[in-house]
């Protein structure tokens, strides 16, 4: 029976086209194919092989395969199928990230550069003769005598000695080759090799988990619940031996870019006698680097894959272990379709592959710590820092005494911080400083009239960014000039209100001059390599102040910190989302952490209006156990995660109306075969009820079975046809309620 292939085609779009196969082309679901699309060539991946469907017209034939080996394995298109199942994602979404644009298109390949290598050597008498007469040509030779590797052309002499390298060539001495070269992202780089730490009795414990996890045919996924610097880390380089033992591979998770340089220097350091077999995969790397790092993954030539969330689709055979670093982060979350969990996939992915998943973190998230207490996951916890120093002491200061002090002016710096920063830089020891907003100034706003800049897209307020001189929108990244007049009242009295690490920078370098002082967000960021060059100049005490976002407040480890200021603990807690509170113990819990890592006393000042939340006196005392017990019997009450399975169904329009108009439609749909056991909720307007200049509108469902959510609202999307300038997408799981 004649086959066909369901082949994606490359692009942004999501076209699928069946073809026909020709006999003996070995074309399996995964491998990347070659078609007729219309009067032109094109590429693409096939999703799934069938038989030649009966029809009223014959089908176009693939032309060739791209490559003889499937891009996707077997293993990763069961996950895709699980992710489409679960989700209610087209498989062709999935399919489309679990491949690199770099490597789905053909805009990006190898990196090669041309290298002469000895064919043969002359006899002793020609050698003379060439001495004599061609210099250049006898060096040459020479040089490629005493090596055993192929020598680049650049190194010969380049474009200087092309004609002695043809003349060598068409003598037939030697060969011109094109070798394949690596475009490393941490090239230059100088790693140091360490040696296995002594572990102390809860890390010995935890390591013997993992242990008796890969040596099980079905291992329960495990909770490392670890305090900040009872040394985790260790315990994952160790467990990483382990399984490298045992002739398998690692994949590490990791939340946040910021901690990828510092995780992927202290895995080279310990596997350094390995070889080069660790690959990286983030956002930061250029595209030919992500395309070279992923061809190693694939080639089996890394063993060792340390990543952001999309690294947890990479195509690693033989895999023993996932590590979830930091597994409560919600950046684990994907927000673009599909819209997975890498945690939660990660879980996935080892059942389906019969491995271990370990899930580490000081701050569980309440769904993975619930199941524990269910029995779903093994827990181990681990109470104390390895080096034996305790967790920095923390005080919380209360904002609004320090409002009245400084007259109602923006009180960045409390009294007690200061002369705290003052202490620590006496000492010759650092100090960092979590601020979670960047920019200015929050907002520009008219006191007489009340009028605030929003910007003309969103429904928020444009942040000043001083350094541009510019009114910037978070959102969209619409950007407006500075009026000197209120565009309403026309009064000039119009101001700057609050402030963001733009602003605490310049009044940081102002108060501690002669003290380098370093930021650290997405505006200083963007450089190639930014963000690893001034974490190594703080890792070398060339920095004293490292005032930053949350890209500072998880996993970095430095000795001679031992102040860590939070400058306002209030901007996570009041976000409308059921989370808030978990969001700002978690965050304050970790940015406490960094304190008192060394031999030397950590201590953490907590500024917030809000002083006696329960969210902030219970990361005061680093209370996990209290805080989660109060927050699961809220949760229970109200039937939220991690009780019952969140969706999120939102409508999207220029036209307010209409997307309104859409989701009252669904809701009412979605009502009448309503699923016993589903809650199903209003519709309102989005928190954010403006983006990118369309009206937003949503509604939740909440359920105790996640499948049954899903299904409900495909079926029901599927079912429903909407207006073609009216956007509805579902968010099974969902961690922005925004």
């Amino acid at each position: 029976m004649p086959l066909s292939a369901s082949v994606l085609i490359d692009g942004p779009s999501e076209l699928v086209f069946d073809y026909a196969i020709p006999e003996g082309l070995p074309v399996v679901p995964g491998c990347r194919v070659r078609i007729p699309l219309r009067n032109r060539p094109a590429t693409g991946t096939v999703l799934r092989v069938a038989e030649k469907p009966q029809g009223d017209f014959a089908l176009r034939f693939l032309t060739d395969l791209v490559d003889p080996e499937p891009l996707v394995t077997p293993e990763l298109l069961n996950l895709a199928e699980w992710i489409t199942s679960y989700y209610g994602t087209p498989l062709e979404q999935v399919i489309r990230a679990f491949i690199p644009a770099s490597i789905r298109g053909e805009k990006t390949s190898a990196k090669t550069q041309r290298a002469a290598v000895i064919a043969q050597l002359p006899s002793e008498e020609e050698l003379k003769k060439i001495s004599k007469r061609a210099k250049r040509q006898h060096s040459i030779l020479q040089l490629l005598e005493g090596s055993t590797e192929p020598i680049p052309v650049t190194q010969l002499g380049g474009a200087s000695a092309s004609a002695a390298l043809k003349a060598l060539s068409e003598k037939g001495y030697l060969k011109l080759i094109e070798l394949d070269v690596r475009r490393d992202p941490d090239a230059g780089e100088i790693i140091i090799p360490t040696e296995p730490f002594t572990l102390n009795a809860e890390q010995a414990k935890a390591l013997d988990a993992v242990s008796d996890s890969l040596a099980s045919e079905k291992p329960d996924p495990i909770l490392l619940h670890g305090i900040t610097g009872s040394g985790k880390t260790e315990v994952y380089l160790q467990a990483t031996q382990k399984v490298l033992d045992l002739g398998k591979n690692v994949i590490i998770l990791l939340p946040e870019i910021a901690l990828a340089p510092q995780t992927v220097r202290r895995f080279k350091a310990r596997f350094s006698v390995l070889g080069d077999k660790i690959a990286v995969q983030h956002s930061h790397l250029s595209q030919g680097e992500r395309f070279d790092e992923w061809n190693r993954i694939r080639s089996g030539e890394a063993r060792i894959i340390i990543g952001a969330r999309s690294a947890i689709f990479a195509p690693l055979r033989d895999l023993g272990l996932i590590i979830v670093d930091e597994e409560h982060e919600p950046a684990y979350k994907q927000e673009n379709p599909p819209k997975y969990h890498a945690r939660d996939l990660a879980v996935v992915r080892c059942r389906l592959e019969k491995c271990s998943v370990l899930l580490g973190t000081a701050t569980p998230s309440l769904e993975t710590y619930n199941n524990t207490l269910s029995g779903k996951y093994k827990l181990v916890r681990m109470t104390q820092r390895a080096d034996g120093a305790t967790l920095p002491l923390t005080r919380v200061v209360d904002m609004r005494i320090e409002s009245r002090k400084q007259k109602g002016r923006d009180a960045i710096l409390s009294d007690r911080l200061r002369s705290a920063i003052d202490e620590r830089l006496e000492k010759d020891e650092q100090v960092i400083l979590f601020l979670n907003r960047r920019g200015f100034a929050r907002s520009l706003q008219c006191p007489p009239c009340g009028h605030a800049i929003e910007c003309k897209h969103c429904a928020i307020p444009l942040t000043y960014h001083r350094s541009e001189e510019r009114l910037i929108c978070h959102i969209c990244g619409h950007q407006a000039i500075v009026p000197k007049l209120c565009p309403e009242c026309k009064d000039p009295a119009i101001r700057f209100q609050g402030y963001g690490t733009e602003k605490a920078e310049i009044i940081l370098n102002k108060i501690f001059k002669g003290n380098k002082i370093a930021r650290l967000d997405t505006d200083t960021t963007r450089r190639k390599n930014a963000l690893r060059d001034t974490l190594r100049d703080f890792r070398a005490k060339k920095i004293k102040i490292l005032l930053g976002t949350q890209m500072i407040a998880k996993g970095l480890d430095f000795p001679n910190v031992t102040l860590v200021g939070v400058l306002n603990a209030d901007l996570s807690l009041y976000a409308p989302d059921f989370r808030a509170g978990e969001r700002t113990f978690q965050l304050l819990t970790q940015v406490a952490g960094r304190a008192g890592r060394g031999k030397m006393a950590g201590e953490v000042i907590i500024q917030t209006s809000t002083p006696h939340s329960p969210s902030i006196q219970f990361a005061r005392h680093h209370d996990f156990y209290g805080f989660v017990d109060q927050e699961l019997e809220m949760r229970r009450q109200f039937s939220y995660p991690p009780y019952t399975h969140l969706a999120l169904l939102l409508a999207r329009s220029s036209h307010e109306r209409r997307a309104e108009f859409t989701l009252e439609t669904l809701h009412l749909k979605l009502k009448e075969k309503l699923p016993e056991g589903i809650i199903l909720g209003d519709p309102i307007p989005s928190p954010l009820t403006r983006s990118h200049s369309q009206f937003r509108f949503q509604l939740l469902l909440r359920g105790p079975n996640a499948r049954v959510l899903s299904r409900h609202i495909k079926s029901i999307l599927d079912a429903t046809p909407t207006p073609e300038d009216v956007i509805v997408t579902s968010d099974l799981d969902a961690y922005d309620l925004g």
